[in-house]
């Protein structure tokens, strides 16, 4: 049984990873109590004793108005945490994925989707940690897979971490009956984060590189707000509780989809936002 060490263990998409794959690898899920990715000699020891096959490497404080107020933190934890993984990686021969994001496109001015060979314009902190991770990991370790996800969703489930996203941050704002103001001029792909942990032992099959992955969508924030109603059955709420909010990007215009076709070509592919809006809200039994 091959070994897979996760960071970030105890983040939304870990534990969804952990759970699908536990029959099928030996799985070391650690958090930052078990391990702190900036202690390099702690990271190499860790490594050495697991003597992983795959490291897949998600920890990150990804939280954007905190890094951009502690960027000194976020440097220490989103880039020179990682050069400590992929140092004691190739101590060991182990395998990387090193998890990035679309956010190392969130400055740039021309419309998505942005495919892998567009040169990213970061304005974040932590987009720029993202992006200068990327090019330093690829000095150190050759057998390095970056993946760049989209905004990924579910529903919470018993034992899974759960992070805001577009499907949950909608559900509670309609239980509650609190109104939603939703962006008319933002486009992201968002991903069912189901589909992606399904397919993604995948990336070990595929030559190393850089990949885009996730849902291809062609809506609007408040284009999907408005679908997950409908999809609910409460078409009759959407006046109530959602409104279009046209003032915000509507001098720049945010558009940070990915293409994902490059994937695509190794069998690795997603259902677009809004089927898989649908395919969540089926999974749950939320329709109305």
């Amino acid at each position: 049984m091959k070994k897979v060490l996760l960071t970030g263990g105890n983040g939304f998409f870990c534990t969804r990873f952990a759970s699908h794959y536990k029959d099928k690898y030996e799985i070391l899920s650690l958090g930052k109590k078990e391990l702190d990715v900036t202690d390099e000699k702690q990271v190499l020891d860790t490594i050495m004793k697991f003597n992983p096959d795959y490291v897949i490497h998600a920890a990150a404080i990804a939280v954007t108005d905190y890094c951009n107020e502690h960027p000194d933190i976020a440097y220490k934890i989103n880039v020179k945490g990682s050069l400590n993984i992929a140092k004691a990686c190739k101590e060991v021969n182990a395998k990387l994925v090193f998890i990035s994001s679309e956010q190392v496109f969130n400055g740039n001015i021309e419309s998505g989707p942005y495919d892998e060979f567009h040169k990213p314009v970061p304005n974040t902190v932590y987009g720029q940690n993202k992006l200068e991770a990327e090019n330093l990991l690829k000095e150190i370790i050759e057998e390095l897979w970056i993946v760049r996800f989209t905004w990924l969703f579910d529903l919470p489930e018993r034992g899974l971490n759960i992070n805001a996203n577009i499907m949950w941050n909608t559900v509670k704002s309609i239980l509650k009956g609190e109104k939603i103001k939703a962006p008319v001029n933002e486009y992201r792909g968002m991903t069912y984060a189901k589909e992606v942990v399904e397919v993604f032992d995948k990336i070990f099959e595929i030559p190393y590189g850089t990949y885009h992955l996730g849902s291809k969508n062609d809506l609007s924030r408040y284009e999907v707000v408005k679908l997950i109603f409908e999809e609910m059955g409460l078409s009759e709420r959407i006046d109530e509780l959602l409104f279009k909010d046209s003032e915000k990007y509507k001098e720049n215009p945010r558009d940070i989809r990915l293409n994902t076709d490059k994937l695509k070509q190794y069998g690795i592919e997603f259902k677009d936002t809004n089927e898989g809006i649908k395919q969540c809200i089926t999974d749950y039994k939320l329709n109305l």
